[in-house]
């Protein structure tokens, strides 16, 4: 093998990248083919060339060049993994962020363990929101039955399916409306006279006050009396277990007939039984199906940071070869290499661009940017405090 072979020669031709790469990550690239001929000539005459001879071949400048865009394509990903490692759960660990023609897919909060999902969890939980429905049941009360059996001995809303179960969100029974309690026909008699005062109806009669009253006192009023009847009053409650209720307390022989109301879910309009729980999940950033970018598709400013990484990566290789040997002897004297500085001077670029980088993703990070757009908001609400009013004369 010649020693020429070791020392660098300007390539000349794209179609020498493929297969010269340790890894071969970009090897169907085009776009990386061709920058690689740049690069490595940027890096070159960076270097000295040709002014002095290089100790390495272009093939380790393509390794530099490959390595410099896995490293960005890196820092893009966790950069990616702290904005969105929340909507990330719970996904599936096939595919990735980018498409098959791989472009960059925008990342959208709807997935995971998105605020929009809790939200609707939460809501449907509290009967504000999600997108289960909600169903009436009844049951006809027997004696002192206590326990019935929903899927037999209730009538509901909706059909039940084996293996279903219901989900019960509240029991009652219907009475009668808060209205008929202050306009029945005895609201005026002297057992009433003393709740007609506390509402401000003593001094008048039910149909008087009906009539002249504004219907904010109506409303008032009924809401008292329901949240009384709540309050004060028994209420029914109840025990599910397998799809059996217990009602308390317990029914009494003279409620025999009457009938209580339920509202129910069924379990499985609440939880997605289409999804496949054995498919693997994202549980933690060692599996968020992100895959290395495709340099095509990085724009001029990540290809200037991974061109000054490439020569960073260039220094260094080349300190670590000339470091092997302080000196060269000469016919009068020795000349002394400079691997160490090389190689001092590589790691110091190489940290300090990766410096630069992160300060520059976290600056436009989902955190930094709420941010700034409130201390926007609060200096433009600043400049309209101090904005006299108009004053108007008519």
């Amino acid at each position: 093998m010649s020693k020429f072979e070791f020392l660098y020669v300007e390539p000349s031709s794209a179609l020498e990248v493929t297969g010269s790469t340790p890894h071969g990550i970009y090897d169907t690239d085009s776009e990386f083919q061709t920058d690689s001929l740049t690069v490595c000539k940027y890096v070159a005459s960076k270097l000295g060339h040709p002014v002095m001879q290089l100790e390495f071949n272009s093939g380790s400048m393509y390794a530099c060049f490959e390595e410099a865009v896995s490293e960005y394509s890196q820092q893009i990903n966790h950069y990616n993994t702290r904005n969105w490692m929340w909507e990330h759960y719970g996904n599936t660990t096939t595919g990735s962020n980018f498409s098959s023609t791989g472009s960059h897919q925008a990342e959208t909060p709807n997935g995971g363990m998105s605020l929009f999902t809790l939200s609707e969890q939460y809501g449907q939980a509290v009967n504000v929101g999600g997108n289960a429905t909600m169903f009436t049941g009844s049951i006809v009360l027997t004696g002192s039955q206590q326990v019935y059996d929903l899927t037999s001995e209730a009538t509901l809303e909706s059909s039940v399916d084996t293996g279903d179960r219901l989900e019960i969100q509240r029991v009652f029974n219907e009475g009668p409306a808060a209205i008929s309690k202050f306009y029945d026909p005895f609201a005026g008699t002297y057992d009433n006279i003393e709740l007609l005062d506390s509402f401000g109806f003593g001094n008048v009669s039910p149909a008087v006050s009906y009539i002249l009253r504004p219907i904010s006192y109506d409303l008032a009023r009924a809401n008292a009396i329901e949240t009384n009847d709540l309050v004060r009053k028994a209420a029914y409650s109840f025990e599910l277990i397998n799809n059996k209720i217990r009602i308390f307390p317990r029914p009494e022989s003279d409620d025999a007939g009457e009938k209580i109301y339920f509202h129910y879910y069924k379990r499985n309009d609440r939880i997605d039984v289409t999804q496949d729980y054995t498919v693997a999940k994202v549980s933690d950033p060692s599996n968020i199906p992100y895959k290395f970018i495709t340099y095509t598709e990085i724009n001029s400013m990540g290809r200037n940071w991974i061109r000054k990484y490439t020569l960073a990566l260039s220094k260094e290789l080349l300190g670590i070869i000339r470091s092997k040997y302080a000196s060269l002897p000469l016919p009068n004297g020795e000349v002394s290499m400079d691997g160490e500085a090389l190689k001092s001077e590589g790691r110091e670029e190489k940290a300090n661009l990766l410096e630069e980088l992160s300060t520059f993703l976290e600056a436009v990070s989902k955190k930094e940017q709420a941010i700034t757009e409130q201390e926007v908001a609060n200096a433009q609400q600043e400049v309209l405090n101090k904005a006299p009013l108009k004053i108007y004369i008519g």
